[in-house]
């Protein structure tokens, strides 16, 4: 049974490249784009988490469904 699907490790790869990028970024003092960077880092992070949750739930009603 896998526990994430690659569209989500997906996401969760480009929330990282993209925090990453806004670290590097904001270690030379490119502000803006650390901060644009940053935000989207943080939104693909947390519909990353959403989606997570979603499927954890779907999974456990269909875990009770199966006798």
């Amino acid at each position: 049974m896998r526990l994430l699907s690659e569209e989500v490790k997906r996401m969760l790869r480009w929330a990282l490249i993209f925090l990453i990028i806004a670290l590097v970024a904001a270690l030379f003092g490119f502000t803006g784009i650390a901060a644009a960077a940053a935000g989207i880092a943080k939104l693909l992070f947390f519909l990353f988490l959403v989606i997570c949750l979603i499927f954890f739930v779907v999974g456990i009603s269909a875990g009770r469904r199966v006798p």
